[in-house]
């Protein structure tokens, strides 16, 4: 008789979210420790709203913000790099715990390197999404490239995988979902629990 233990089956919202991609991709995201993300686009649908004061604001959903501490949470470091310099950012960041947060970055591979570096990771071990020519350098050199469904073609073209929602309605979840789904540990997030409320839960 057989002294080994049999293989635990995946959680079926684990097997439903799996089924869409391929082996391949799957492998790619089981060795993921770091997922980094754009903002503008990404996390949001890339509309800037000007005040009376000119200063530009952002809207950010709730679902992508209880994605992000839910890979946190699970052993997925999170990190934001954008083009752009903004406090709303850095609140947004702080909000969620989110302690890697570097603006106004127009040549990003090198600063995703640096974090690997200090972190002990491979590129193999990050995951990047973005969703325009900025972000190209930095999906093409790391093991997991996302990106959103309203980017420009030829920057979705470039990556792995490509969320059903676009920038700011639910695609970072959709991604934060695939990577836990992959590593076994969504099925857990769906059990009753409770949160940490040292910062906004979502």
């Amino acid at each position: 008789m057989s002294q080994h233990s049999p293989l635990t089956a995946p959680h079926p919202v684990e097997a439903l979210i799996l089924a869409r991609v391929d082996a391949s991709l799957q492998q790619r995201l089981k060795a993921i420790r770091l997922m980094v993300f754009d903002v503008d686009g990404v996390l949001t649908d890339g509309r800037l709203w000007y005040g009376e004061h000119g200063e530009a604001l952002k809207a950010f959903h709730a679902l992508d913000g209880l994605g992000l501490r839910l890979l946190k949470e699970n052993g997925v470091h999170v990190a934001l790099v954008t083009g752009r310099q903004g406090a709303i950012v850095a609140r947004r960041a702080a909000d969620l715990g989110i302690a890697e947060v570097h603006q106004g970055i127009s040549d990003k591979l090198p600063v995703i390197q640096e974090i690997a570096t200090k972190m002990g990771l491979n590129l193999s071990e990050i995951g990047y999404m973005g969703d325009d020519i900025i972000d190209l350098m930095a999906m093409q050199r790391v093991g997991f490239a996302a990106s959103v469904p309203n980017a420009p073609p030829y920057i979705s073209q470039v990556a792995h995988w490509v969320a059903a929602q676009d920038g700011g309605s639910g695609a970072v979840r959709e991604c934060c979902d695939l990577i836990l789904a992959a590593q076994g540990k969504l099925g857990a997030c769906l059990q009753p629990r409770t949160f940490n409320t040292a910062g906004s839960i979502q």
